[in-house]
């Protein structure tokens, strides 16, 4: 099931939490009562946000099955907590009581999505209607980082956004903190990020974000998420593999509109899958990673540019060089990519792959190679069509992907916030 297109809510998705529980039980009777308003709470909630056209509240019993009366109770407590808003009412031609159509609250409730990237720092607010109402981006060089001083700098971001966005008297319901190497949910602890040189940390308190409710979460998979979602006119296949592909070359998979995680939820590391066991050494220890040969920076070298250069400055290169020329120069990047995304389609029977991050933009130079190789190595290459796009989400989707689950979380428990 989808929420709105602004926000997007995803069935079967555990990387996210639920809002605080405040509820009072005073017996087995004032518990069941209580769980069923909480109950009728969330389909309420879930009719309005849901639709592409705003429902009145007697669109929203129709949806529901509740009585008119529960659901004009209800529909007040929510626009009471600021989660819906009452646009003016209208009278469509028809006699009786105009229709007050119900909408997400603009500007309320937000979610707040924080990562730490190889190279950069980002922040990004997103309300309940899915708009970005307030972000940061800072480049940074974080190899072999201090994570002290940069968590301490990405709360520091994250503090003025936020100051920003109460003083305009907004709420801030949590954040999502995403990180580009293994992360356990469970326990809040990155295990290992390679890239960044980070391993057995517990990053939240780092952050010095005090009450804020964090959590942390895979880049890829947030950025999985954020495309999953939709908001564009491209919408996302049900299922798919999503790369993204900066420095570092996260993946996730996505089956019928949920992640697929695995037992620990540490699959989808594409990265590091061998693809020239004669290849140089990786920084996670191995030899001939993918990140090797389609990262960013292994990509930037392979163009005769510094490793650090912006990816505009690749682009450019490329498309100096022509369309042909551009393909042949990237070959190692296309090549490479498509070999190990052709192991996942053999192992995972996926065929729709999304590729994101710095991959969106390059794909003019990547698709053909990628897509040959695909052809030539996956076994079912003949019988099904195999698709591989750009994704749609945006720059930093990671960011967008860990705001919305935020506020996913708060749609999925709105009786905390009534």
């Amino acid at each position: 099931m989808n929420y709105c297109p602004g926000l997007g809510y995803s069935q079967g998705v555990t990387t996210a939490g639920t809002a605080r529980d405040t509820t009072t039980r005073t017996g087995p009777g004032a518990a069941r009562q209580h769980t069923l308003r909480e109950r009728n709470l969330e389909l309420v909630a879930r009719a309005v946000f849901e639709v592409p056209e705003p429902l009145s509240r007697a669109g929203v019993a129709a949806a529901t099955g509740l009585a008119r009366a529960t659901v004009s109770t209800l529909v007040d407590q929510l626009v009471a907590a600021r989660l819906v808003r009452e646009l003016p009412a209208v009278t469509g031609g028809r006699a009786g009581r105009p229709a007050v159509p119900l909408v997400p609250a603009p500007r309320s409730v937000v979610g707040l999505g924080l990562e730490v990237n190889v190279d950069y720092l980002g922040v990004r607010v997103l309300d309940l209607t899915g708009d970005v109402v307030s972000e940061r981006v800072v480049p940074g060089a974080l190899h072999d980082s201090d994570p002290a001083v940069v968590l301490g700098r990405l709360g520091e971001l994250a503090r003025e956004v936020t100051d920003g966005v109460a003083a305009s008297g907004m709420t801030v319901a949590g954040a999502r903190l995403a990180l580009p190497g293994l992360v356990d949910p469970r326990t809040g602890l990155l295990e290992v990020a390679p890239n960044l040189g980070w391993s057995s940390l517990d990053p939240v308190p780092l952050l010095g974000l005090g009450d804020l409710a964090v959590r942390i979460a895979n880049e890829a998979k947030l950025a999985a998420l954020a495309e999953l979602a939709g908001g564009s006119d491209v919408a996302a296949p049900d299922s798919f593999i999503f790369v993204s592909g900066d420095v570092g070359i996260g993946g996730a998979v996505v089956v019928d509109r949920a992640l697929f995680l695995g037992e620990r939820g540490w699959n989808g590391e594409i990265g590091h899958v061998v693809v020239d066991p004669a290849g140089p050494r990786c920084s996670c220890g191995a030899f001939g990673c993918l990140e090797q040969y389609a990262g960013k920076e292994a990509m930037m070298r392979a163009a005769g540019l510094p490793p650090d250069s912006p990816l505009a400055a690749l682009v450019a290169r490329l498309a100096q060089t022509g369309a042909a020329a551009g393909g042949a120069q990237a070959l190692p990047a296309g090549r490479a990519l498509g070999s190990a995304l052709a192991d996942f389609v053999n192992l995972l029977d996926v065929g729709t792959i999304v590729l994101g991050g710095a991959y969106a933009e390059l794909l003019p130079w990547l698709r053909a190679d990628v897509e040959a190789v695909l052809a030539d190595r996956v076994l079912a290459a003949p019988f099904v069509d195999l698709h591989v796009r750009a994704a749609q989400a945006g720059p930093h989707a990671a960011l967008t992907g860990g705001a919305r689950e935020v506020l996913r979380a708060v749609l999925a428990a709105p009786a905390a916030w009534v």
